[in-house]
């Protein structure tokens, strides 16, 4: 059998319909099915077009394309009839059939599954980076980090920042301890992408307790006295102040809502 040519033609980088092109030849015999593949991404022109067609009418090739702008992809349907090609639209009848579906006009825009790749690739080094500094693990994540939280030991500032990192921003806590110098690092970033989270003393009290009976220890743990979270709460105090950064009261709120109000401060700073 003589050589199968195919030409990839696409708007964009044009890897969905060699993925498809190479799938399909995939289920023949590579011995009864030798075939040259022969990619033009970006076709953004009916020149881009018009080329096409040259080298498929000159190589007798089958045109394999992804065309999404509505008047290149009824140019080159225009250009495959008139000069009798081969080809597959790998698209079009997908796009008809969502757009008759879900009554919506599409965005006609090439490349944007490849920007929702790159939004995943942001999010999963988000959520890498939220647990490789966590607790203050490392200071040297301080000026990569898009939010710093502070708080003293049960203001979950872990599960705050494993949320805000799948919401793909890069966050980094730190314990807030008085016998625990902070980094110095800590006073140089800018403030106004550090949150403090703030906690009530009944409300702390009864966590902490809590948190004792399930490591099977008693509840009169320093860990827990009202003496030691005033200790914590003014030493909290007096570095927020220092840092001079906004504070959230997490005492009644859930996770989602105290994060809602931390995307909400930091959005806001960086548009001002």
């Amino acid at each position: 059998m003589d050589n199968i040519n195919i030409i990839v033609a696409s708007d964009s980088i044009g890897e969905t319909a060699e993925l498809v092109a190479r799938a399909g030849v995939s289920q023949f015999n590579p011995k009864q099915c030798k075939h040259e593949l022969l990619r033009y991404p970006y076709i953004e022109s009916f020149e881009n077009v018009d080329e096409v067609i040259q080298v498929a009418e000159d190589t007798d090739a089958i045109i394999v394309y992804t065309l999404v702008k509505p008047e290149i992809k009824k140019y080159m349907v225009a250009k495959v009839k008139e000069h009798q090609l081969k080809s597959v639209d790998i698209m079009g009848p997908l796009m008809d059939l969502l757009s008759g579906s879900i009554e919506e006009t599409p965005y006609y825009e090439p490349g944007i599954v490849h920007r929702l790749d790159d939004a995943y690739f942001k999010k999963i080094d988000a959520i890498e980076f939220a647990v490789k500094y966590d607790d203050g693990k490392d200071p040297k994540g301080l000026p990569k980090a898009d939010i710093v939280l502070l708080g003293i030991s049960r203001t979950s500032k872990t599960p705050l920042s494993q949320y805000l990192a799948h919401k793909s921003y890069k966050v980094m806590n730190i314990p807030i301890v008085p016998e625990v110098t902070p980094p110095d690092a800590l006073f140089d970033i800018d403030p106004s992408k550090c949150i403090a989270l703030k906690i009530s003393e009944e409300k702390l009290n009864r966590i902490r307790k809590e948190r004792l009976k399930q490591l099977g220890l008693g509840d009169s743990a320093r860990y827990a006295t009202e003496t030691r979270i005033k200790e914590e709460l003014e030493y909290f105090e007096s570095l927020v102040e220092k840092v001079g950064c906004p504070v959230i009261d997490v005492t009644d709120k859930a996770i989602e809502e105290t994060a809602n109000d931390i995307i909400y401060f930091i959005e806001n700073n960086q548009t001002k």
